[in-house]
């Protein structure tokens, strides 16, 4: 953090600017100090300051959000522990677009938290071919963190989901899509535990096919 000192010094404004010290006695200039740090303790120290909540947002709202496999699991298990309902999705999300946030959104309201499932770049580009993905992993694990009803999210690099959905274990399984149930990969994982399949049709219109074809 910027030192007292090098903060008044930044704004000009105080002991060390220019003109300041030849204007006031000494003593001025110690109780200017003392006002400063007193106003750094309150802004920036304080855990219930609005500024500090603010400053701390952009982490709580995305970074802490993208998690490891084993992390996905762990969280999956607490929740599940505290008796909360656990859905899980998953795909490519290489251009979000409104039928991707439609999905998700039906998804979070099938539970108390909604994990998402990223396919990593290499399992992109084999499922999609060559020029795809359009905007890599880390791009596309930002945007779907940032989003307030995706609680968490994660990489694999497999190209099918089953590995993933065997380790989490959710209680609903969210498939996003013109599929059947016989066709959602890790439905025999889910239903052999009690669990659920739910396929959420896309809004017509939005795919990122089409996108990329404009």
């Amino acid at each position: 953090m910027v030192g007292v000192a090098q903060l008044v010094r930044a704004l000009g404004c105080g002991p060390g600017s220019r003109g300041f010290e030849s204007r006031h006695p000494p003593h001025i200039n110690e109780r200017f100090a003392a006002g400063l740090v007193a106003l750094r303790q309150t802004v920036f120290l304080r855990t219930d300051c609005p500024l500090r909540q603010k400053r701390l947002s952009p982490l709580s709202t995305y970074a802490q959000k993208i998690l490891t496999r084993g992390e996905l699991a762990a969280q999956c298990r607490m929740r599940r522990e505290r008796g909360e309902q656990v859905v899980f999705t998953n795909g490519c999300f290489d251009i979000l677009h409104r039928g991707h946030e439609e999905m998700l959104r039906a998804a979070r309201a099938l539970g108390d938290c909604l994990m998402v499932g990223l396919n990593g770049d290499e399992s992109v580009r084999a499922l999609k071919g060559i020029g795809r993905p359009v905007n890599g992993q880390s791009h596309r694990l930002r945007q779907l963190a940032e989003l307030e009803y995706v609680s968490y999210v994660g990489l694999f690099d497999e190209l099918s989901v089953e590995h993933l959905v065997a380790e989490v274990k959710p209680d609903v399984l969210v498939k996003g899509g013109d599929y059947s149930l016989r066709e959602v990969v890790g439905r025999d994982v889910v239903e052999s535990y009690g669990g659920r399949v739910v396929i959420v049709p896309f809004l017509a219109g939005y795919s990122t096919t089409c996108l990329i074809g404009r």
